[in-house]
């Protein structure tokens, strides 16, 4: 491990072991366990609903302790995914040395991994959603030659008793301050653990959406992190949340990843960005501009893009986001810095700019230039999303704007560099597609190009089957049409899906 990496490195594994979390063995466990005088050792793992589950675990010895690690344990797999036949529902949790953290909320010295499925025959489980997108990525990589690198922009709602002092202008939160910001300690605090367990947090600031109704006082945040690879990328959301919530109950306050908490306010998304990468270089753009190989994934993923809402968008609120003019996409296109797109191609850095001289007129050092720091970033997904599912669903679409012949034109095509909300540019607006709005819609657009998804067996047919089913039993058909005007109605809708995934 680079030196460079240990300095500042909140991760005190990573610091004590000097070694990066990708290296850790099974013996660096053992040693952990005995240098930090580990008492209980914690199995975690996501199943069928999204969530962290818990298998806790007394430490009698050495030799039990080697054991755990080295052979895992049995789970009940039929109580934790709704497919596994109660006459067949062993399965095993293996943990995985790489996901090791500290426990930071219990009193007793408590080391964590996260956990994978394996069957009976000790097969992975084809069907967990972390495998899934184990195979996405690898396939992504062995068919392009590229490594897949993404991160998510959480957006989430502290939901809190009315504040009296210092309000708020109703949805004017973005970047905020203390005291008019009054959940910043809580979220530096998730920042500061999210790191100490692993995270790779990039920043973390107040968002648009703040208001109050007659009880309640409604405050949005976001945690953004840095691009890794995929599977870290959907491990570090999933451990996010539960921290998150985790200090929401020591707070005694809601912590909410819903796509929408109520009529006419800021809708929390999960902006997921992406890269790509060859021999550690960025290929989505050079000081030209963005490459072809950026077009081409950006191409795949709109391709695909109104079947990956079946991962990305799993609850009936989710498509009361998803309307004009909230920021939030609502047609199929693509453009540069643009908040009414899809697919939207963040501000970059080029090396030509002098913007910190500029600033700073007193730097007389040589001032480097850090390249490879532009993404893409899909903007459809919010915190109903199996994140593990939505993740491998982006990376079976890029792959597939690869391949495609006439990926450019596609690209081509469906680019917008204007508003496409304003009445003078109608016309462009209505010669795009649009993005489902009703799960059942998304079910029926996950039919139509299932077969991208099954493809080698990422996806495999019952997976794809039983997310198809489950959508359609909302039967939420017209759902904004039948509620608009009726509050009572979209408030008992938002109660019921306040705590997605």
């Amino acid at each position: 491990m680079k030196e460079s990496e240990k300095i500042l490195n909140p991760n005190r594994l990573v610091n004590h072991l000097n070694k990066s979390a990708s290296e850790f063995t099974r013996a660096d466990i053992m040693k952990i366990v005995k240098d930090f005088q580990i008492e209980m050792l914690n199995f975690r793992y996501v199943a069928e609903d999204g969530k962290l589950k818990t298998l806790n675990f007394v430490i009698n010895s050495l030799d039990h302790l080697d054991t755990i690690l080295a052979t895992g344990e049995r789970v009940d797999g039929s109580s934790l995914f709704s497919y596994v036949e109660a006459e067949t529902s062993d399965l095993y949790v293996i943990p995985r040395f790489n996901t090791a953290f500290l426990n930071p909320f219990t009193t007793i010295p408590t080391l964590d991994l996260l956990c994978s499925f394996y069957n009976n025959e000790g097969l992975p489980l084809e069907s967990a959603p972390e495998y899934i997108l184990r195979k996405a990525n690898l396939d992504f990589t062995k068919s392009t030659g590229l490594k897949f690198k993404a991160l998510g922009e959480l957006e989430y709602y502290v939901v809190s008793e009315k504040q009296q002092l210092y309000p708020n202008t109703d949805q004017k939160g973005y970047h905020a301050s203390a005291p008019f910001a009054k959940w910043e300690t809580l979220r530096t605090e998730a920042m500061r653990l999210i790191s100490q367990c692993g995270g790779q947090i990039k920043y973390g600031h107040s968002e648009v959406g703040n208001f109050e109704d007659e009880n309640f006082y409604y405050e949005q945040n976001e945690i953004e992190f840095l691009p890794v690879r995929v599977e870290d990328a959907a491990d570090q959301i999933v451990i996010a949340k539960w921290i998150l919530r985790t200090l929401g109950n020591k707070y005694g306050v809601n912590i909410s990843f819903a796509p929408k908490i109520t009529v006419g306010k800021a809708g929390s998304g999960l902006h997921i960005h992406m890269l790509a990468e060859k021999d550690c270089v960025n290929l989505l753009a050079d000081d030209e501009g963005i490459t072809d190989v950026a077009k081409r994934m950006i191409a795949g993923i709109l391709d695909l893009s109104s079947a990956i809402t079946a991962f990305g968008n799993t609850i009936p609120t989710s498509y009361l986001r998803l309307v004009p003019h909230q920021e939030a996409p609502t047609n199929i296109c693509w453009g540069d810095r643009n908040r009414s797109v899809l697919v939207r191609i963040p501000l970059g850095w080029i090396a030509k700019t002098s913007m910190i001289r500029h600033a700073n007129p007193q730097e007389t050092g040589s001032v480097p230039y850090v390249p490879g720091k532009q993404t893409f970033e899909f903007r459809a997904a919010d915190g109903s999303a199996d994140v593990y599912l939505l993740l491998a669903g982006l990376v079976v679409a890029a792959k597939h704007g690869l391949e495609m012949e006439n990926a450019l034109d596609i690209a081509k095509k469906l680019y917008v560099g204007v508003n496409i909300f304003k009445e003078e540019n109608k016309q462009r607006l209505s010669e795009l597609d649009h993005l489902p709005i009703s799960c059942f819609e998304s079910a029926d657009k996950l039919n139509e190009k299932r077969a991208f998804f099954e493809n080698n067996n990422i996806f495999p047919s019952g997976t794809i089957d039983r997310i198809i089913k489950n959508l359609k039993k909302y039967n939420d058909k017209g759902l904004s049409e039948k509620i608009y005007g009726n509050n009572e109605e979209f408030r008992s809708l938002v109660n019921q899906y306040l705590h997605c995934m």
